[in-house]
């Protein structure tokens, strides 16, 4: 992709998107409603207009590509399978409609169906109509009907969004397996950071119609380049802090800076499971910065072996994260005080956060503003 531009009117979508895609590499689009993402797919499947800039595929402009030349395969948000067809004919469909001279035997479309439903675990379906099916089971007959016209690059729109959590776990794992299998070059959009995290080779973070970062997991999550992106991938928590002399304090305790900040007022960020608890006459870690006074336990979850621990902290609450025994071995109930410290704590300049923070509540109120005008449109008419 170089310097793909889209807008609808007035609204700039799309904003000089610049991307590279491998081949075989199963890449995620990950971002808030109304980054951008679904749009800048539709334009990779051909089913969308670019404003300006062009999508190469092979060094080639997709422009002058026919449809079988580009091999991309879309498979849709919800769906779109053919409610009058068995899960049989759903699949068999796109090798039945080519053309008479690229078109398979009727033996070798029966067996090619078979094999794609028994990659996806519903070789025992294929007599079923849609409306027989789990959603789980709809969306493996979508991706097999996909997978059937042997497409080079698989295009995925929010695949796991109308399931519920167990079974998105389950389909998640089986398709990075298809497409290890097939040898696919997978391209999918989620807002779900856990799913893109889990799944992707790499991922793109857009924001506000640009990409924002883009790079392993690991990379996006260890060493997120803005506050909005420290900020989504996962649970947050902001503390107020001053930067002085290149270094940065919270109350007189200094926290450590990975990186050039100009002197002033500043938010450090912090994880849950970086958030560190002692007993207020206990003795403090050697690990991590104190921060000064004591917050009170407000909520405490305990599932499974992990604990979520909700504090009030200077009128405002944090969340620690720990292990079950952790939390027994300091003895906390609701109610109870105790002391603070963090530990890799990422420092924003408080300007570049307040920035962050107005655009995002300009994108809020745009939608409603729309829908306000859309209201209004019969009385117009």
């Amino acid at each position: 992709m170089k310097n793909l531009t889209k807008r609808f009117g007035h609204l700039s979508v799309l904003d000089r998107i610049n991307l590279q895609i491998h081949d075989n590499e199963f890449i995620g689009l990950l971002g808030p409603s109304g980054s951008g993402k679904t749009t800048l797919l539709r334009i990779l499947a051909g089913l969308e207009l670019a404003d300006d800039g062009a999508v190469e595929i092979g060094g080639r402009d997709s422009r002058t590509l026919s449809l079988e030349e580009r091999r991309i395969g879309f498979v849709f948000q919800h769906y779109a399978l053919f409610n009058h067809m068995t899960v049989f004919q759903n699949v068999a469909f796109g090798l039945q409609v080519k053309p008479r001279h690229a078109r398979k035997s009727a033996s070798a479309i029966k067996q090619r169906v078979r094999e794609l439903l028994a990659l996806v675990q519903l070789k025992a379906f294929e007599d079923r109509f849609p409306v027989q099916l789990s959603g789980g089971q709809r969306q493996r007959v979508a991706l097999a009907r996909t997978l059937a016209i042997e497409p080079k690059v698989l295009l995925l729109d929010e695949p796991f969004g109308a399931l519920d959590a167990k079974v998105r776990v389950e389909l998640r794992r089986s398709l990075r397996e298809i497409h290890d299998t097939a040898g696919l070059t997978t391209v999918f959009v989620t807002h779900d950071q856990e799913e893109a995290l889990d799944l992707a080779d790499r991922v793109a973070i857009m924001n506000r119609g640009i990409i924002e970062q883009v790079g392993t997991p690991l990379e996006v999550y260890d060493a997120p380049k803005s506050p909005f992106i420290f900020d989504f991938l996962g649970h947050t928590n902001s503390f107020d802090c001053v930067v002085r002399g290149g270094k940065a304090y919270v109350g007189e305790n200094e926290l450590p800076l990975d990186k050039t900040i100009r002197d002033g007022p500043a938010v450090a960020f912090v994880r849950p499971h970086d958030v560190l608890l002692a007993p207020t006459d206990g003795p403090q870690g050697k690990t991590g910065t104190r921060l000064p006074g004591t917050a009170r336990v407000r909520f405490i979850s305990a599932l499974g072996q992990r604990a979520t621990t909700e504090l009030l902290y200077e009128r405002r609450l944090i969340e620690a994260e720990m292990t079950r025994q952790s939390l027994q071995d300091l003895e906390l109930r609701v109610g109870s005080k105790c002391k603070i410290s963090l530990r890799h704590a990422r420092v924003y300049a408080r300007q570049e956060v307040e920035e962050q923070t107005r655009v995002a509540e300009r994108a809020a109120v745009r939608p409603r503003k729309r829908r306000r005008l859309r209201d209004r449109l019969p009385t117009l008419r």
